[in-house]
């Protein structure tokens, strides 16, 4: 059985957390806790292709906040 996360066919939706951190979600699936929808929804290559121009620095948010104020 193949996980719907590795189905090329499904819609998906862009989620950030509070850490900034991104990940796409089966659009028909409750969104987890801690999440939130960014308003992007398609196929997977145009989510992921959004998560790729958007999320430039891997770091979580707190991390690179500790380092912006420890430089």
């Amino acid at each position: 059985m193949t996980s719907c996360f590795d189905r090329e066919d499904g819609m998906f939706r862009v989620l950030v957390n509070h850490e900034e951190q991104y990940s796409i979600w089966p659009e028909w699936k409750a969104i987890p806790g801690g999440w939130r929808d960014i308003g992007v929804l398609g196929d997977k290559k145009t989510c992921l292709d959004h998560i790729e121009k958007t999320w430039t620095d891997m770091r979580p948010l707190s991390l690179r906040r500790f380092m912006d104020n420890h430089a």
